[in-house]
């Protein structure tokens, strides 16, 4: 739990008590930071015992005596200032937006030409279909006009006396000669009609007929618009035989305009963006937000080209990746500044841009297997100044995370807080040759400047407390 803001709750004790003290030394590295926290506190430092005498002879106020040992001391000034809570955490540095860039799935450019060539196919079937219902329907018109001409002379010669001769010669075959010729002409003009209805009726049903192929190459053309409607739309650069001819190499940064790799000496450009027209074949225009930077490569050069991944990009933005104690998670948010110590010990701001709402937790193999660590979620913090960075792909950098501020608040070095034997804290405040106790409350720790957060009602800037002498 190194790194949380450090608020010790204790009421102090009174001013000028003579119960034991417990001087708070300074600790050793980043552990300071929670040294007070709780009961312990006095546990962790060097103690200073005083007892109730009277070490500074006349000069101390009655009733707040209090002795000293041989620990050597050195007096402080309380000042005025901000002050900040840092957590300590490793992170990764590199390059944020992971991603890949994919031969897409699709349509061959032979299967593409296959479905123009089945479209050309279905249009000529339906203008042949189309010629010969033309021309059976023309066909067809001329039969029935002739139907109409035959019964129209029937009706004239058929008529009266001609109706009743042409049936008495059809009952006999020799009536025909002795017949009157107004008979004749009746029965002829009856074999006439039937003729021409038979003619009719055997070009109506070819006209039937061209019109089921003319319906069936209508549908089949339909089909065939929509099927290379369809393979044009999903239409890709590469086929079976096709090969990647050109691949980048790991490392390299890639702008708009620029070739990311080849199929068949194809060029695969970059462009910005996202639009979708479908007016190119696909794969042969990836778009991206913005630069790419190659991290690996999938296939090699002469490798035939399939559907699936072939770069593994990142953006060229600086990221630093943390894998955070989930029970920190709450103390950590988006916009907290950071400061991220590089491998060469030089330091650069930054600030935090993401904190997951998932835990995960990861496991690491042990002698038994694997073995389960703390739960941890993702934490992104992104520097302010990318170039000062460096130029490594990947890096391993302490991050410190300031959790919390305050403004201009009464501070003190945390080695002059006074531990109540009672409960509490206090410093000793010197002023001229008179030394006293004044109860403090204690509040933000400042672990990067070593100093905290007091207040109390006898205590003000510019004052001078006593504090444990470094050495």
């Amino acid at each position: 739990m190194s790194g949380e803001a450090a608020s010790v709750p204790q009421a102090p004790g009174p001013a000028g008590s003579t119960d034991e003290l417990s001087r708070v030394g300074p600790p050793a590295g980043r552990a300071r930071r929670r040294l007070l926290a709780g009961t312990g506190l006095a546990l962790v430092a060097a103690v200073v015992v005083l007892i109730a005498t009277d070490p500074f002879g006349g000069s101390t106020k009655p009733g707040g005596g209090v002795g000293d040992n041989a620990t050597a001391t050195s007096l402080a000034t309380v000042t005025r200032q901000s002050l900040s809570s840092q957590t300590q955490v490793s992170g990764t540095l590199g390059y944020a937006g992971s991603s890949s860039i994919r031969v897409p799935s699709g349509t061959a450019p032979s299967a593409v030409s296959q479905a123009e060539q089945s479209v050309t196919n279905a249009q000529g079937m339906l203008q042949t279909a189309s010629a010969s219902l033309a021309a059976d329907s023309e066909t067809l018109t001329d039969h029935q006009a002739t139907v109409s001409a035959a019964r129209a002379k029937e009706s004239v010669d058929c008529a009266g006396n001609g109706a009743a001769e042409a049936a008495s010669a059809n009952s006999s075959p020799s009536s025909e000669n002795n017949s009157p010729s107004g008979g004749s002409s009746c029965s002829s003009d009856v074999q006439a009609v039937s003729a021409a209805q038979q003619s009719a009726t055997g070009t109506t049903a070819k006209v039937s007929a061209d019109r089921s192929q003319v319906s069936s190459a209508e549908k089949q053309l339909a089909s065939a618009q929509s099927n290379l409607s369809t393979a044009r739309s999903s239409e890709t650069v590469y086929g079976q035989t096709s090969t990647f001819t050109k691949l980048p190499s790991v490392g390299q940064v890639i702008s708009r305009g620029q070739t990311l790799y080849a199929i068949s000496g194809r060029p695969v450009v970059l462009l910005y963006g996202s639009p979708a027209t479908h007016r190119l074949p696909l794969g042969s225009i990836v778009f991206e937000p913005g630069p790419v930077r190659v991290t690996s490569v999938t296939p090699t050069v002469g490798a035939t080209v399939m559907p699936g991944p072939v770069l593994a990009i990142t953006s060229t933005a600086r990221q630093v990746k943390i894998a955070l104690d989930a029970s920190q998670q709450a103390s950590v948010k988006v916009g907290d500044q950071v400061t991220i110590t590089l491998p060469d010990n030089q330091s650069t701001p930054g600030k935090i841009t993401y904190v997951s709402s998932v835990a995960t937790t990861p496991s690491s193999g042990g002698k038994g297997g694997e073995e389960e660590s703390a739960p941890t979620v993702e934490v992104d913090a992104t520097p302010t100044n990318p170039a000062a960075t460096g130029h490594l792909d990947q890096a391993p950098v302490n991050v410190e995370i300031t959790t919390e501020r305050v403004e201009n608040v009464l501070a003190v070095p945390v080695d002059a807080l006074l531990a109540l034997a009672g409960g509490g804290y206090a410093v000793e405040v010197a002023e001229g040759g008179v030394h006293r106790l004044e109860a403090v409350t204690v509040g933000l720790f400042d672990d990067a400047e070593g100093v905290v957060q007091v207040s109390g009602q006898g205590l003000s800037a510019g004052q001078r407390v006593v504090v444990a002498a470094t050495s």
